[in-house]
């Protein structure tokens, strides 16, 4: 059962030049040429923020009641993983952040309790990140969440907020570690195109030395790094 009839988040399609997984693709040229050379008009405005390692999740508000999501649309309380269970138990512990959820909205972010490929300094706020709005398939523009949501949770670092603007331009603003305490090189960052108050596409750029899940234990064949745990335990 999906609360919401459908995944929390889709996937994010990949600018030339990025390092591609398994099912990833590349956005359409044009519109990477809009990203990083240069924009249409004055009506286009490009938004790069860091693109954090972790697991996404969602936190949805349905019929009143907050529920929080893996991405595939799930409850995170039903989960086979630790790492989303955890996000339910902090979600229950921290529900006054999300009372700026309007009935159908969702905020989404990386929960970063589990280290993936990259180990960060975390607490009890920054250990997720949101970087999106939405309601349905809509995303709210970068004002509009930013409006909504800083207030109360740690949002993904803003890195760049207007004209076109070159990969190597971004990854210069990344830096080697990020701005969200990463003690690991960044996995990479997110390109937004927003236009007349609607966001148009999204595209994302992950490093070539980026190995991913390398520190799961399905992978590593060793134990789960955690980079934050709940003081109390989970009920």
């Amino acid at each position: 059962m999906k609360p919401l009839g459908r995944k929390a988040y889709g996937s994010i399609p990949h600018l030339p030049n990025s390092k591609l997984g398994p099912r990833d693709y590349h956005i359409h040229e044009g519109q990477a040429d809009i990203l990083t050379k240069k924009t249409r008009d004055k009506h286009d405005l490009v938004i790069i923020q860091e693109k954090l390692d972790g697991s996404c999740c969602a936190i949805a508000n349905v019929d009143g009641r907050l529920v929080p999501l893996t991405r595939a649309g799930h409850a995170a309380t039903t989960s086979k993983y630790e790492q989303h269970q955890l996000f339910a138990h902090w979600v229950r512990q921290n529900q006054w952040r999300f009372a700026f959820l309007q009935p159908g909205q969702r905020v989404v972010g990386e929960w970063l309790a589990q280290a993936h490929s990259v180990r960060y300094r975390v607490d009890n706020q920054s250990v997720f990140a949101a970087f999106d709005l939405m309601e349905g398939a809509k995303r709210a523009t970068y004002e509009q969440f930013i409006t909504s949501a800083s207030d109360t949770l740690k949002t993904a670092p803003l890195l760049h907020m207007g004209p076109a603007l070159p990969v190597e331009q971004a990854l210069a603003l990344l830096g080697a570690h990020g701005r969200h305490g990463a003690t690991d090189p960044a996995e990479g960052v997110i390109y937004r195109c927003e236009r007349k108050g609607e966001v148009e596409f999204l595209a994302k750029f992950v490093r070539d030395s980026f190995v991913p899940g390398r520190l799961l234990p399905e992978i590593s064949g060793g134990e789960a790094v955690w980079n934050w745990r709940p003081q109390a335990a989970v009920a």
